[in-house]
């Protein structure tokens, strides 16, 4: 397999899609499932929820029912999938501003664009499809691809399965610079997602918006010798 000389890699919850429009509605509607058969008592735990946000939904289900059976965290799994994907059909989710008209400059420019990320496969293709994302998309790498479930792991098959020698990674949790650092890639993070006070600190750079990211990538990609 050709080389890739560069590519960006983006996080999905957080960083592309706007995860906090829907998030509160579909853990609600799964709340209220458990608390109908008795699994649950009292407001479903959004607060937790978003600390957390963008760790494995393993992790998740782990955190949010800690004393609960393996079977109602997997159902609870299932139905909050089910949740996402309806409402993301419904038109309720959006799109960071700048997303698509950031990515059609990179695919005009020949960069190859990834996603990775802890979400399920499902629920990436729901995104991808409302948004018609795959367009722009060279691979999309869900959690499910890792056997260890890890970003870190995850995103070093993708350089490796792509033979990928230099690489940008975007997201908005510490995982994602931790990913992006133990994998040799430079971290971009967006504060504009689920990241806590402070927790973004290591990242290489900080962007407000998408034209900063693209202004980046030009001026990296100038620097490189193809």
């Amino acid at each position: 397999m050709n080389s890739i000389p560069f590519a960006v890699i983006f996080d999905m919850d957080g960083t592309l899609f706007q995860t906090n429009r829907i998030l509160g509605s579909s853990l609600e509607r799964t709340f209220k499932v458990l608390r109908s058969e008795g699994n649950w008592q009292g407001e479903a735990p959004l607060a937790t929820y978003k600390k957390i946000m963008g760790v494995p939904l393993k992790v998740v289900w782990e955190t949010l029912l800690p004393n609960h059976a393996e079977s109602i965290r997997n159902q609870a799994d299932r139905l909050f999938l089910e949740c996402l994907n309806q409402e993301i059909k419904e038109g309720k989710g959006q799109l960071y501003p700048n997303v698509i008209e950031t990515l059609s400059v990179f695919k005009q420019q020949g960069i190859p664009i990834f996603i990775a990320s802890n979400g399920l496969e499902k629920y990436l293709e729901e995104i991808c499809t409302y948004f018609h994302l795959h367009e722009y998309l060279t691979d999309i790498y869900s959690i499910e691809r890792s056997l260890k479930g890890s970003k870190t792991d995850l995103v070093h098959m993708l350089l490796r399965n792509y033979n990928i020698e230099e690489a940008i990674l975007v997201g908005d949790r510490k995982s994602d610079i931790e990913a992006a650092k133990e994998n040799g890639l430079v971290a971009v993070s967006c504060p504009f997602g689920f990241a806590t006070v402070n927790e973004l600190v290591e990242a290489d750079l900080l962007i407000a918006d998408f034209f900063e990211l693209q202004a980046y990538v030009f001026k990296r990609i100038s620097t490189l010798s193809f």
